[in-house]
């Protein structure tokens, strides 16, 4: 008996979970924002909830699904009306990066640090933040980039060129500290990286947010306190 009520339970509970996906849309799965997750997330515990409750039956199920889903659709149709709610449930991107300059301040409010961010540039196929014009974090987690016009993409065939072995960039100084093991393994010293931020007018480590060296393309420079220092 307790089979055949947990059997009616789930096939209820799945065709339920169907037609609110097809009610609400596809986007509950495809756009994970903090809404929608937490909203996946209560799905989930409430149909798991009323599975093993042995008090709970059939009726609980459709009812709080229902509510659930009445509730997630009227949130879907109020954004559509308003951008002011849209903003609050969907949230907004944040531009990390404007005019090839980190925002700390976006960074900061954002929760996130250089590592993550130099992360998710590289999984965007970005080895660089000097390729970056505008680099946007979206409501889902996920990255936009728009890169400096002289780092977008053309085919050597276009221009007849013979390709060049890559090189990749090297972080020599995040958040103020050198990476001295960063250094080591690409075979410059002390010296090197001293003349190298000379170039740039920075006596002080301590005055750099972001160095990067890049063989062929020399050192990119960004300092806590001005832009413009950088390259």
């Amino acid at each position: 008996m307790k089979v055949m009520h947990l059997t009616i339970e789930l096939i209820v509970g799945f065709f339920l979970l169907v037609i609110i996906v097809h009610v609400v849309g596809r986007k509950i799965i495809k756009q994970v924002t903090p809404f929608t997750f937490i909203s996946g997330i209560v799905f989930g515990e409430l149909l798991g909830n009323a599975l093993y409750d042995p008090k709970v039956g059939v009726g609980y199920i459709i009812y709080a699904l229902s509510l659930w889903g009445l509730l997630l659709f009227i949130v879907e149709y109020v954004e559509r009306k308003s951008l002011f709610l849209r903003g609050i449930f969907q949230g907004k991107p944040s531009a990390l990066i404007r005019n090839g300059v980190v925002d700390r301040e976006q960074l900061r409010k954002s929760r996130m640090n250089l590592n993550q961010l130099q992360s998710l540039l590289r999984q965007s196929e970005t080895f660089s933040i000097r390729e970056v014009a505008y680099c946007y974090l979206e409501p889902n987690g996920s990255i936009s980039i728009l890169k400096k016009p002289q780092y977008q993409k053309t085919t050597l065939e276009d221009f007849n060129l013979v390709g060049k072995p890559p090189n990749v960039p090297v972080t020599l100084i995040r958040d103020g500290k050198v990476l001295w093991d960063e250094i080591s393994d690409i075979g410059y010293d002390e010296t090197w990286l001293k003349k190298q931020l000379l170039s740039k007018n920075i006596v002080n480590y301590k005055e750099v947010f972001i160095a990067e060296w890049l063989e062929g393309d020399g050192i990119f420079v960004q300092t806590y306190q001005s832009p413009s220092k950088q390259r």
